[in-house]
């Protein structure tokens, strides 16, 4: 799974990198074989003005389907990494299981118009 991470307007330390790919694995690695690439942007709204304005987005590239996009705003930018990792970890559980259902049922569909009438 490829992990990039980038902020804006600030400098990403190593500590807050670490602690990103860390809860990226985390949550996510259970569904490593369908994942290609996880992109995870870092945002001060406000800047130096405060207020409920640290932001994270993410992108998770999947294997043959559409991507899934996360966005959460909080106080606190630990907080926001959080959350929008937990709710990427139940889309991904939505989505994998629908796509599951759809072979399973195909699958079917093409066993049953195949069996002699």
């Amino acid at each position: 799974m490829q992990i990039d991470i980038q902020t804006r307007p600030f400098t990403l330390s190593e500590p807050l990198r670490y602690y990103s790919e860390r809860r990226i694995r985390f949550a996510l690695t259970r569904f490593e074989d369908h994942i290609q690439r996880v992109s995870m942007w870092l945002s001060d709204v406000n800047g130096p003005r405060g207020g409920k304005d640290k932001h994270c987005r993410l992108q998770i590239v999947l294997a043959g389907t559409n991507d899934v996009l996360i966005e959460d705003t909080q106080l606190n930018l630990h907080v926001a990494i959080n959350r929008s990792l937990e709710r990427a970890g139940r889309s991904l559980v939505r989505k994998l299981d629908r796509q599951r259902s759809r072979m399973q049922r195909s699958r079917i569909d093409a066993a049953e118009s195949s069996a002699p009438a």
